[in-house]
């Protein structure tokens, strides 16, 4: 069974890509339940996602 999942990405630890997938998705849980944002790479830019499903840009400059 290891095997067939390490397969399935082609990487010898296959089980990465859905434990990057499950952190991801429980980051936008925590962001809901605390009313804040999540910023992660879209293309090539960071960008920030809020609980209501908006994507704004996110600059670094002039944030705490």
């Amino acid at each position: 069974m290891l095997k067939q999942q390490n397969n399935e990405s082609g990487r010898k630890y296959g089980w990465v890509d859905q434990w990057a997938k499950m952190t991801g998705e429980r980051a936008k849980i925590d962001a809901k339940v605390n009313n804040t944002y999540i910023i992660y790479d879209k293309n090539g830019v960071l960008v920030k996602e809020y609980p209501n499903g908006e994507i704004i840009p996110f600059h670094n400059a002039g944030e705490s």
